[in-house]
């Protein structure tokens, strides 16, 4: 199927490219703070999870934006990222750029399990 414009897609599929926009925003503003802070923030695996959660989420964007039929896989794939990426997040502590991250994580990851589904 082929959606030339918002107003070809459905409501929730333009909810989702929003959704995967503002998370690749998030977690590459994410890694920005998280290697400022230092410590368990810029570990290694945290800041590769937030990288690889920014790439698919813009990937998964692009192939609803596209009309791929193929989107329903790499949304889900998205979702599974980014949840994962939540957790990382939330094992940061009470930390206000941690749950502004998580919490954009977990809004991308239901809406990509959704059109996965």
């Amino acid at each position: 199927m082929t959606h030339h414009t918002a107003a070809h897609r459905t409501q929730a599929m333009n909810d989702c490219i929003d959704n995967c926009t503002q998370c690749h925003a998030i977690c590459l503003e994410t890694i920005n703070y998280c290697l400022g802070k230092g410590g368990q923030h810029a570990a290694a695996e945290h800041v590769g999870l937030l990288a690889t959660c920014a790439d698919i989420c813009a990937t998964s964007a692009d192939a609803m934006l596209r009309g791929a039929a193929i989107h329903t896989v790499i949304c889900g794939a998205c979702a599974e990222v980014c949840r994962q990426c939540a957790t990382s997040c939330d094992s940061m502590g009470d930390d206000a750029e941690m749950k502004r991250c998580a919490d954009i994580c977990r809004r991308c990851a239901d809406s990509c399990a959704a059109m996965a589904a």
